[in-house]
């Protein structure tokens, strides 16, 4: 349904809003601490320069979800050491093509005992990475406190001040790759799985999951709800709360194409090109197309902003239009949501006057999944913009799935 904005006090948005909108706008393997003196602590290494997030030979071996190697962690960027343990497993787990990848996930497990009923429930929390260097990836942001990487934080203290667990997936994988939302629906299953199958954790079969994101993580949180009923039919979901969703990423590029916000057209189209060779996109461009990908390959979000603003696809490209060039039609399309409906109960919400990710397609994913049987409770709020909204729905997404854990039946919006 349609509302007005709710209003937030001032002072929370505010302090808030700073590392959202300051971030979107400015440009060898271990199974415990380092001892002092020894070697950097685990985590503080950029992740190409740290053998832990090296896949092993025979990583198509394991299993989905199969731990491969964990090490504990003390976080430098959202929890404090003291209220949390911590660590980062790796695991494997699956390509939008089904070739075996090692992602890893960072599990942040409140010091405090869990007092609620039955087991302590887990959110697997979708930060927007956005970016196309494994060096913004949350996993080193949360560990080392490093740039960009380390807003990650954001995403996780208001869940774990609820006593849950939290699992923050590097869902863009190894390639660091942005809206490919098959593989990151993998990563997002696969590090549930890996949550599951890490004994020191504690967070076990009884331990009821949900999943949380927004922007770039609602992508992610969205296709891993879509393919949980296929791709990980045992891993049971409570609930999935969203927001800011871009669920369609050709309309999000027609959208903001030309505009303050098309670096994230940069690190779409060298991301894409590194998962869908097939879609030929190194074909289509100029000599300032060629440029313009080394200059946004392995750039975090800031750079990709600042370098790329006001810049149109077509500036790059050979082509008048590229997205409509079938193979790169074709690639966008498998990566749009709404072709599957979710088995578990959706929350989304969305400004109507969001800048950055256009309210209609979100609409369209909503309706697609509500035609399938999905249950969905929407909130479209009349004003807002991209960061904000995320701060306004804050308590309304935490609420949401406080409700599904306690087994409260949802509502539906459908």
């Amino acid at each position: 349904m349609r509302r007005a904005l709710p209003t937030v006090p001032a002072g929370v948005r505010a302090a808030a809003a700073l590392p959202i909108a300051a971030a979107l706008v400015f440009a060898g393997l271990t199974t415990g601490h380092a001892a002092a003196g020894t070697g950097p602590a685990p985590g503080s290494v950029p992740p190409d320069e740290d053998p832990f997030y090296a896949a092993p030979a025979d990583i198509g071996s394991y299993a989905p979800g199969a731990v491969v190697a964990s090490r504990p962690i003390t976080p430098k960027a959202g929890p404090s050491a003291d209220s949390v343990e911590a660590w980062q497993i790796s695991y494997r787990t699956n390509d939008s093509h089904d070739r075996p990848e090692l992602a890893v996930t960072t599990l942040l497990v409140p010091k405090k005992a869990w007092t609620g009923p039955g087991a302590r429930p887990a959110v697997s929390a979708q930060a927007a990475e956005d970016s196309t260097g494994t060096q913004c990836a949350p996993s080193y942001g949360l560990a080392s406190g490093s740039g960009y990487a380390a807003t990650a934080g954001i995403y996780t203290t208001s869940l774990l001040d609820r006593g849950w667990a939290v699992a923050v997936p590097d869902f863009e994988g190894p390639k660091s790759v942005f809206m490919g939302g098959v593989q990151a629906g993998h990563a997002v299953l696969d590090g549930i799985r890996a949550v599951k199958n890490f004994a020191p954790g504690g967070i076990g079969a009884a331990s009821p999951w949900a999943l949380n994101g927004y922007s770039g993580g609602a992508q992610a949180t969205g296709w891993a709800a879509q393919l949980q009923p296929s791709y990980a039919p045992e891993v049971t979901l409570a609930g999935a709360a969203m927001g800011g969703t871009p669920a369609d990423p050709a309309a999000v590029a027609r959208s903001i194409d030309g505009g303050l916000f098309s670096g994230f057209e940069a690190a779409a189209s060298v991301s894409l090109n590194a998962e869908y060779p097939e879609a030929g996109i190194d074909g289509l461009l100029n000599p300032a197309g060629r440029e313009a990908m080394n200059k946004a390959r392995g750039a975090c979000l800031p750079d990709l902003l600042t370098g790329f603003a006001f810049k149109k696809l077509s500036d790059y490209t050979t082509v008048k239009d590229p997205l409509s060039v079938p193979s790169v039609a074709k690639a966008l399309k498998e990566n749009t949501l709404g072709a599957a409906a979710p088995a578990t109960p959706v929350y989304t919400y969305h400004a109507v006057t969001d800048e950055i990710v256009p309210v209609g397609q979100a609409h369209t994913m909503v309706r697609a999944w509500c035609a399938k049987g999905a249950t969905v409770r929407s909130d479209w709020d009349l004003l807002g913009e991209h960061s904000l909204e995320y701060l306004v729905r804050l308590g309304s997404s935490l609420d949401f799935l406080a409700d599904r854990f306690a087994g409260k039946a949802p509502k539906n919006s459908c």
